[in-house]
């Protein structure tokens, strides 16, 4: 088995649902969607001048860890694609707000819907806002 991703490996055009799947966010915004775990190296093979970090171990101030080539990349965790150059830099909030909106962006289709709920008028007058828990 070679370092290519299959077309029924990697999702193209619609995203899928984010939590069932491998999700890299590329340098230029594009969401890269694997339906099975892949080692890091896999996809490092087809960006050499990249690394790859998860998004829950960024934090403001400090550098941006880098997976290992064989470390698994698992269903349900979002990735970024990083430029090598950005490897000894400590993450900025303006990066990792950039990170973020990045992310959105691409995860925010299929990401679920908010329901605005109206209560019985013997309850209240307000309507609230219920969002799910992810």
């Amino acid at each position: 088995m070679g370092a290519c991703l299959s077309s029924e490996h990697a999702s193209k055009g619609r995203n899928l649902s984010w939590q069932s799947t491998v999700n890299i966010v590329h340098l230029d915004g594009r969401l890269q969607q694997l339906k099975e775990t892949t080692k890091t190296w896999v996809v490092l093979s087809q960006n050499p001048n990249c690394f790859i970090c998860s998004s829950e171990s960024l934090y403001v101030g400090s550098l941006m860890p880098p997976l290992v080539p064989n470390q698994e990349l698992h269903l349900g965790h979002i990735y970024f694609l990083v430029p090598r150059s950005k490897s000894r830099i400590p993450l900025s909030l303006e990066d990792l707000c950039a990170l973020t909106i990045k992310a959105d962006a691409v995860l925010a289709p299929s990401k679920p819907t908010r329901k605005i709920l109206k209560f019985p008028s013997h309850v209240s007058h307000k309507k609230f806002q219920v969002h799910p828990v992810l």
